[in-house]
């Protein structure tokens, strides 16, 4: 409550910044104005905007219904603000601004980047966990064009917080959908490893490549018969020390323990292998940067859903407690000034009857080949751009030059230096570098 009360007090400072006739901010008094004003047919361009939907006798703003839309996006007043808010970013895992915004537009009209980021703000669990972010060096970037090109598994070690036997978190992620699963482990032995790989395979069948680390897990003899079974599997190691090699699964992993972190700490429990389900359901739902939709989507084609709430708000649902009130509440929606509207609620369901299976089929094949289509085309813009970054950041070097290299913090004392000063000695395939001082020349090559 205080942190609510926090918020409307920052949340008024700003109000007072804006214009009267702002239409961003609906205040008690003026969501009903407009509610009667549009009740009355006054002919004004501002009202052009809003259309009034009953639902469970309710009265409700939304935002004009475009023709062959199904989509209701709902005005909200201030004082729902905070709610609306909390209930988004919970359900998303306690996602970043650009997650929560993505999530927004699909049911809300009114809420704005700025009411997000003041919502943040006053976010614990998210503030714990901020960390200032690092652009590395993109040599070669990994792009594939389907779904199980290339898979990628890790280990999340949970040793020093075990809940119960369960000790590790073993992580899963297609490369091109971003789609990701999750399992609980006892141990990390070849055995339980490879007996959960194969759960997933028999679901979603076996990638062409499997990526892996280098632990001793994803090598031995488990893996190898795998590898009988489905003779395209290839397993690829990741160099020691090197995570980039796994980046997108290892950016993943922080990400779940952030989830994970935040729903134990939001539902007050202290097991973690309980929340793994809802963590992967949330972490399967939320935008994802890289390829500019939810993972779920570009792996199925169309949204998550999950019950009415997908649909119609919240304080409205939760007054349906049987099928009778559920039959009731549908049959009570009522679109009001735009006919259409109504009927594109059920556009769908119409669009089920006039067309055979086959051609419903035939649709949604074509929604997840335009999913993943243009989840590569994402990946591959943003290859280009961490590239582009990249070599900005790192130029190449030429003989002669001096360069650092980073010390690993297990081999750095914390007398040490983070760095330690070379001199290019050689280069070799115009992208390996020897590196050499008045001590000695070391053996290894070294990219930018």
């Amino acid at each position: 409550m205080e942190t609510k009360t926090e918020f409307y007090n920052l949340f008024e400072k700003l109000l007072s910044e804006k214009r009267e006739d702002n239409s961003s901010y609906l205040s008690d008094e003026k969501y009903l104005n407009i509610i009667n004003e549009l009740k009355g047919n006054h002919k004004s361009r501002r009202l052009n905007k809003f259309e009034i939907i009953n639902i469970g006798g309710e009265e409700k703003l939304i935002a004009p219904v475009e023709k062959g839309s199904t989509n209701l996006l709902y005005y909200v007043k201030n004082n729902e603000l905070y709610d609306i808010l909390n209930e988004i970013h919970l359900n998303i895992g306690h996602g970043g601004k650009h997650r929560m915004m993505a999530e927004i537009k699909k049911k809300y009209k009114n809420l704005t980047q700025e009411v997000v980021l003041m919502y943040l703000k006053f976010c614990g669990p998210c503030q714990t966990k901020l960390s200032s972010k690092r652009k590395g060096l993109v040599v070669k970037p990994i792009i594939h064009s389907e779904m199980n090109s290339r898979c990628q598994v890790d280990l999340i070690d949970m040793q020093s917080q075990a809940d119960g036997e369960f000790r590790f978190i073993m992580v899963y992620q297609d490369h091109l959908t971003k789609f990701v699963q999750l399992r609980a482990l006892k141990s990390k032995t070849a055995e339980e490893v490879a007996n959960n790989i194969l759960d997933i395979f028999c679901i979603f069948g076996a990638p062409v490549i499997l990526q892996s680390d280098n632990g001793r897990e994803f090598v031995n003899k488990i893996i190898n018969d795998l590898k009988i079974m489905w003779p395209t599997l290839k397993i690829v190691h990741g160099k020691p020390r090197h995570s980039q090699s796994q980046g997108s699964v290892e950016r993943a992993n922080q990400d779940i323990q952030n989830m994970l972190i935040t729903w134990m700490q939001t539902n007050s429990v202290k097991s973690w292998k309980e929340g793994l389900r809802f963590v992967q359901l949330m972490k399967n739902k939320a935008l994802h940067s890289g390829i500019q939709r939810s993972p779920y989507e570009a792996m199925f084609g169309t949204d998550m859903r999950v019950g009415l709430t997908t649909h119609f708000p919240s304080e409205s649902v939760d007054k349906i407690n049987s099928e009778d009130d559920l039959e009731i509440f549908l049959n009570n929606i009522n679109v009001e000034e735009d006919v259409n509207a109504k009927n594109n609620i059920q556009v769908v369901n119409e669009a089920s009857k006039d067309e055979g299976l086959c051609d419903l089929i035939s649709i949604r094949q074509k929604s997840i080949d335009n999913n993943r289509k243009n989840s590569e085309i994402c990946l591959t813009n943003q290859a280009e751009k961490m590239k582009f970054r990249s070599i900005h950041k790192f130029p190449p070097a030429n003989v002669g030059d001096s360069v650092r290299v980073t010390l690993p913090d297990v081999d750095r004392g914390r007398a040490d230096p983070r760095n330690i000063l070379f001199a290019v000695v050689a280069i070799e395939n115009e992208q390996y570098y020897k590196l050499g001082n008045k001590y000695g020349t070391l053996p290894q090559l070294y990219t930018r």
